[in-house]
């Protein structure tokens, strides 16, 4: 009997081992255009995978018979019937209005990447630097006349312009070390919004392929490999408002594509004084294949912006009637900058388990801004005006190998990485100026040679319907200063190491339904003015973070994610580009809670939501005294979006962040606001004709706020209280677009 048992036993396993193989496949649009990442579920089994870089999957424990679902946000879901398992199938979807129902909660699906992809294609962008607002709870604010890099509010930082969130563009960092005006300045401006393919983030120091400024989390830009079509549109509005963009398709073919672009934007502003703001953005890409398994990309960008600003103004100087809300107590501020980017991405095949991507940069960058915080507090004949100035190149290379494979009876993803990158900032410069013009006073002035290396290892191992994925990171830094205020030559230099580890818990009951919980390290590295002031002691602080959250599904057309986060950031001290001085900043412990969900109740209606709650506080300082300034503690992000088969779209979209404290013991406070914009448009055959408005109900808001302490040239002793940039009042603007 046993003998029977044990013969059945292995005829059946031959069985299916003989009629359950693996097969292969694309997945393609109807342009040929691989779509990667779109998910393929075998109804049989339930056994998933994803379509790689070339859209190309393998799907195991395939019988004939076998049917497979494929589905891709933006597409329509396609299926198809296993009748020959030696077949290579090709996949083709059809793009349609975006639906909730192709979202799918699997343990690929990390956070709420795929929340960004329904807002891009829901909700208009007016400038490069405002898609960071379609990252759920991420507030932007400007403040020196619409050429400076925005002010950045996420999970209760003060980010300043990106000290503690990394952001890339192709695999190109966009932060700057050792920045002239603040360290991990990011300037986005040099992007294109309508060349945006799709935006990755992850909130948390949780990721190892994400290093350093990667505290409060990171944003990744990808740009279109190909156009849907070429497009030329104009838009022109209120307060000398125009804008031109032109992208043009030169090459389109099944394995190789190549387009241009380019954007010139002009305005003055609502402020008394024009602001003169112009920018150019040119940018070129070229992607195809060298080979069945390569593919290369390569692009060129190059910007160039100038403008004037009002700066921020103090508030008794309003109530006073002195100025308007739209006045300027020294309207000489303002500023230039350039940027000129190369990226090449590489990606080598080495089988269908494994393949190699690879990212080589450089960029050369120009800086100078003109500023004036405290107006005559410091030098009560000339005023307080600065002047920021650097000349930088960059350059970098970053690989990465990615290997599926099986650890027993489970499939699991290998990773290592590893790269460089090298910032050479030369003459670094903050002064003393008059009118632009004159330099009273070189406050600091050197050469900054900082390098960065780096490398990682990352592990997902798939338990049923668990994912445990642990890894670990290093980086090595090395910096050097000259500084040319002294009177000999000497260059001080000091390294650096830090050891990041993380782990990633994943839990998946149902289709429907992801709990997760992210631990781990991160860090942001400090300006090297301060390394070598502290002679390399703090110089690398450590964010210790965790995320408790989950992703649901409860309808199809609902999709929720929550978590409770906490996140800790270690003493250091910083480097104050606009006084030239080094500040030490204590401990600080932040928690809070997001939470969002998309709903689309018919096809063509779409309402987002996100509401983020914050308790921000340093760890070292007494109750009541323990306020972090500007750390918003309650934000709501929500919208209506109207994408109609008839061609009419359009939304409304709210932006509402509560009072927060501006100093340290509450006793000045930042006003909150709530603003509504509105857009709305008609597409008509080839033709595009749309309006947006900003502030709709025209409700005076305070876009950047800071408590400073300054003096005006009528007052004999200086004041401290809020000062601010207005937001922009009522603001119409009209486009007409035509695709060919």
């Amino acid at each position: 009997m046993l003998r029977k048992l044990i013969l059945s036993f292995f005829l059946i396993n031959f069985s299916l081992i003989s009629y359950a193989q693996k097969i292969t496949g694309m997945v393609l649009d109807e342009s040929n255009r691989a779509v990667e990442e779109a998910y393929i579920l075998n109804e049989r089994t339930g056994n998933h995978t994803h379509a790689e870089h070339f859209g190309q999957f393998f799907m195991v424990n395939t019988m004939k018979g076998d049917t497979l679902q494929v589905r891709h946000i933006g597409y329509e879901p396609a299926s198809f019937v296993v009748n020959d398992l030696n077949q290579d199938y090709r996949i083709t979807l059809k793009e349609k209005v975006i639906s909730l129902d192709e979202i799918m909660v699997s343990p690929e699906l990390d956070a709420i990447n795929v929340l960004t992809d329904i807002n891009i294609k829901t909700s208009p962008v007016n400038t490069s630097q405002e898609l960071l607002r379609q990252v759920p709870g991420l507030v932007i604010g400007q403040h020196a006349g619409g050429g400076k890099a925005e002010q950045i509010f996420l999970r209760g930082f003060d980010i300043d312009h990106g000290t503690d969130i990394s952001i890339s563009v192709d695999g190109m960092p966009v932060n700057m070390v050792s920045h002239a005006h603040g360290q991990g300045y990011a300037d986005l401006h040099f992007l294109i919004p309508e060349t945006i393919d799709n935006i990755n983030f992850g909130k948390g120091p949780y990721y190892a392929d994400q290093g350093d400024f990667t505290t409060t989390g990171y944003v990744g830009f990808k740009t279109k490999d190909k156009l849907n079509n070429s497009l030329i549109k104009l838009e022109a509005g209120q307060y000398n408002t125009q804008r031109f963009l032109g992208m043009f398709q030169v090459v389109d073919k099944d394995d190789q594509s190549a387009y241009l672009a380019a954007d010139y934007n002009l305005t003055d502003g609502p402020f008394d004084s024009p602001q003169n703001f112009s920018r150019l953005n040119l940018m070129a890409k070229y992607s195809g294949k060298v080979s069945d398994m390569d593919k290369i990309s390569l692009s060129a960008s190059h910007f160039t912006s100038s403008w004037d600003a009002s700066g921020q103004v103090p508030q008794r100087a309003i109530d006073n009637g002195t100025i308007s809300r739209f006045g300027a107590i020294d309207d000489t501020e303002g500023g230039k900058t350039s940027r000129t980017n190369l990226i090449f991405n590489y990606i080598k095949g080495i089988d269908e388990n494994t393949f190699v991507k690879s990212t080589a940069f450089y960029a050369n960058y120009e800086f100078e801004l003109f500023s004036n915080f405290t107006f005559f507090l410091n030098d009560p004949e000339n005023g307080d005006q600065i002047h920021q100035k650097e000349q930088r190149d960059l350059f970098g290379l970053k690989s990465e190998l990615n290997k599926s494979l099986k650890i027993g009876f489970n499939d699991a993803l290998f990773q290592f990485g590893a790269g460089f990158r090298n910032d050479q900032s030369h003459d670094n410069e903050l002064s003393h100026t008059l009118n632009r013009t004159v330099t009273l006073d070189t406050l600091a002035l050197g050469d900054i040679d900082q390098t960065n290396m780096f490398s990682y290892v990352n592990l997902s191992y798939n338990v049923g319907k668990w994912v445990i994925n642990p890894s670990v990171r290093f980086d090595y830094f090395k910096f050097n200063y000259y500084d040319k205020t002294l009177p000999i030559y000497q260059t001080q230099a000091e390294n650096e190491g830090i050891v990041s580890p993380k782990l990633n818990v994943l839990y998946n009951p149902s289709r429907e339904l992801q709990l997760y919980l992210k631990t781990g390290k991160g860090f942001h590295s400090n300006d090297t003015r301060v390394v070598v002031a502290q002679n390399g002691k703090e110089i690398l602080p450590a964010a210790w973070g965790s995320d408790l959250g989950m992703i649901w599904k409860p309808t199809p057309k609902l999709f929720i994610n929550a978590a409770y986060w906490y996140l800790f950031l270690e003493q250091e001290f910083v480097y104050v580009g606009d006084e030239a001085v080094v500040e030490p900043s204590g401990r600080t412990r932040r928690q809070g809670v997001d939470f969002s969900f998309r709903y689309q109740p018919v096809s063509w209606l779409y309402w987002n939501t996100d509401v983020n709650y914050t308790l921000a506080r340093s760890a070292d300082d007494p109750e009541g005294e323990n306020y972090i300034p500007l750390a918003p503690d309650f934000t709501i992000m929500s919208g209506l979006s109207v994408i109609h088969p008839s061609g009419i779209y359009g939304g409304a979209h709210l932006r509402h962040i509560d009072h927060r404290p501006a100093n340290e013991d509450n006793s000045i406070v930042a006003k909150g606001y709530t603003v509504v914009d509105l857009n709305l448009g008609y597409q008509w055959k080839n033709f595009d004709l749309g309006i947006n408005i900003q502030n709709l109900f025209n409700v005076d808001w305070n876009e950047t706020q800071f408590a400073t302490e300054s003096r005006l040239p009528n007052e004999t002793e200086p004041v401290e209280e809020i000062h601010f940039t207005p937001g922009s009042p009522f603001w119409l603007k009209a486009s007409i677009g035509y695709k060919f």
